[in-house]
């Protein structure tokens, strides 16, 4: 019997963020296995939803027969609780959750309370919650789910090129949307500390998801005489970003937070060491001896980080052929497909709330 399933993701499916190559990667390993996956992409405004957003979403509960079974992405669902509310004893509501939506950095108080609240009472209306980290699994516990109704499904990789990473002077990449909550402004502050010393940085990632802090960060740049050492590439297909990783010595993620942290993971696959920093999942996907974690949003530490990489080549290798070592323990997207079928069939089991 054909297994069914419908996707439900904010705007474009194919937009090249963690998130959304996640639900790429997952819809097309459920599609391998046999399933039939439906992918809605909505329109409107998220996760501060308008009214096009929340009509959109209503629209494709709507028209699902009852007993559908339907996946939606947290970025949707979390501020939307009214529109899931009204459907959740006729359709098989399942959330994924990346990260929750009040994690975001650069919130006001209030508004972080209100998503916070919001994405509880969205969470209450679904049979079970999918999440891409344990430390996520332990997150959403604060929202009121039991345990038995979260799985946890990580991502996968798909190995890039093996990188060299035995450039001189030292090439770094950091890939990530340009937001606040990836911190890229505190890279620039500590490289712009480190201008003495020989590097050059690639940033790949959109500055279009939030252009006031793109902007930020470009003047930044600017302001620092750094223009020619930190390049802005925006948005990259896979073919030019597989070329970044081959390409560069050292990674860096400066994140303040993040709910798993998949381009660690790439970057691992490509043989890179890592410097990152210990926000929220990054702690555990990190493997251990591959590279440095220091605390979010210090700048000091970073650029002490960062001075040691850059100018101790033996010290920057070693993190390299550990990063090699922990390439072959990485899992594939055929795994997290399977593990995400297992996720929904448990779900499936589940009572729906009372």
């Amino acid at each position: 019997m054909t297994q069914r399933l419908e996707f439900i993701v904010p705007g474009d499916p194919a937009q090249r963020t963690g998130g959304y190559l996640y639900d790429a990667h997952i819809v097309a390993e459920l599609r391998r296995l046999g399933w039939t996956v439906t992918v809605h992409g909505l329109p409107g405004r998220f996760p501060e939803a308008d009214a096009t957003a929340r009509d959109a979403l209503g629209r494709a509960l709507g028209s699902l027969p009852g007993g559908r079974r339907v996946v939606i992405d947290g970025l949707a669902l979390g501020a939307l609780p009214e529109v899931a509310l009204r459907h959740e004893h006729r359709l098989g509501l399942v959330a994924l959750v990346h990260h929750p939506l009040g994690d975001e950095r650069g919130l006001s108080t209030a508004r972080r309370h209100c998503l916070l609240a919001s994405e509880r009472a969205a969470l209450s209306s679904t049979r079970g919650v999918i999440v891409t980290s344990t430390h996520t699994a332990c997150r959403i516990a604060d929202f009121g789910v039991p345990p038995s109704r979260v799985r946890t499904v990580e991502p996968g990789v798909t190995p890039p090129p093996l990188a060299r990473a035995d450039g001189h002077p030292p090439r770094l990449l950091c890939v990530g949307t340009l937001t606040p909550r990836k911190g890229q402004d505190v890279l620039v502050h500590a490289l712009a500390r480190l201008r003495h010393m020989p590097w050059h940085c690639d940033c790949i990632g959109s500055t279009r998801r939030d252009p006031d802090f793109a902007k930020a960060v470009a003047r930044l740049i600017a302001d620092a005489g750094l223009a020619q050492r930190i390049v802005l590439h925006g948005e990259c297909d896979d073919a030019r970003l597989n070329a970044a990783y081959a390409g560069a010595d050292l990674f860096v993620l400066p994140s303040y937070y993040e709910g798993y942290g998949m381009v660690v993971t790439e970057a691992i696959a490509a043989g890179l060491p890592v410097l990152t920093t210990t926000g929220g999942a990054l702690a555990e996907t990190l493997p251990a001896g591959a590279g440095i974690a220091v605390p979010p949003g210090d700048v000091d530490a970073l650029t002490a980080a960062l001075a040691t990489l850059i100018h101790d080549r033996r010290r920057r290798l070693a993190l390299r052929d550990a990063a090699r070592q922990a390439r072959d323990a990485l899992r594939d997207w055929s795994l997290a497909g399977t593990e995400f079928a297992a996720a929904l069939a448990g779900l499936e089991q589940e009572p729906p709330s009372p």
